[in-house]
């Protein structure tokens, strides 16, 4: 079982309110996710009004705060003009100031291909990208979009019935089995329709 923190989280704020809080909604998080047996907690990486720069740098804070039994995942992000893992070339900033980070918590990856594609990102190859930079896939979530590519819009969709093209939606879930990443859905219902995505994630590793 993973958990996914409350969207409200946004530890890269300017504002010490915000980010003062969502650094105890991330501890209680984790603490919940421990007392069930995560295996992960998925967290949003965040936005900051003040530039990318200085949203990526109050993640070492966060992680020096952070007490975690359950490995912590930073998921790339689908809108946001600061957004700290929207784009690859922000992702990498991310990962290259959490490079010193050596703490308790074991941090990890997860990579969602509408987020990707609302971001305007190359899919062909866009895990493959992804693990260049942060050097791991722990988690793939693979969702379909409503919306076009690069509008920033995170609303998923029923894999093979939304905007992203076929072929990019079918790379990215062959490249997470190639890298040995569980994948999930979180794709709308109802359970049938699921069911549905789930036997297409399975035709496609079978054909990788």
């Amino acid at each position: 079982m993973y958990v996914h923190a409350p969207y409200l989280i946004n530890v890269c704020s300017p504002k010490p309110n915000v980010r003062y809080g969502s650094r105890k909604i991330l501890q209680q998080t984790c603490d919940a996710a421990a007392t069930i047996g995560a295996v992960g907690v998925i967290v949003h990486a965040g936005h900051a009004e003040d530039g990318i720069a200085e949203g990526v740098g109050r993640w070492p804070r966060t992680l020096e705060m952070l007490e975690s039994e359950v490995p912590v995942l930073i998921e790339n992000t689908a809108g946001g003009e600061n957004a700290v893992a929207r784009r690859f070339d922000a992702l990498a900033k991310l990962w290259d100031a959490l490079g010193g980070y050596d703490g308790p918590v074991e941090l990890g990856f997860c990579f969602d291909t509408c987020h990707a594609h609302a971001a305007g990102e190359e899919l062909s190859d866009a895990v493959e990208r992804a693990i260049e930079i942060t050097g791991r896939l722990d988690l793939l979530h693979a969702n379909d979009s409503r919306d076009p590519a690069g509008t920033g819009a995170d609303r998923h969709a029923r894999l093979g019935g939304g905007r992203i093209d076929p072929e990019g939606l079918r790379a990215m879930i062959a490249a997470a089995g190639t890298a040995g990443a569980p994948i999930l859905i979180e794709t709308p219902g109802p359970r049938s329709g699921m069911q549905a995505d789930l036997a297409y994630i399975r035709g496609v590793l079978g054909d990788a």
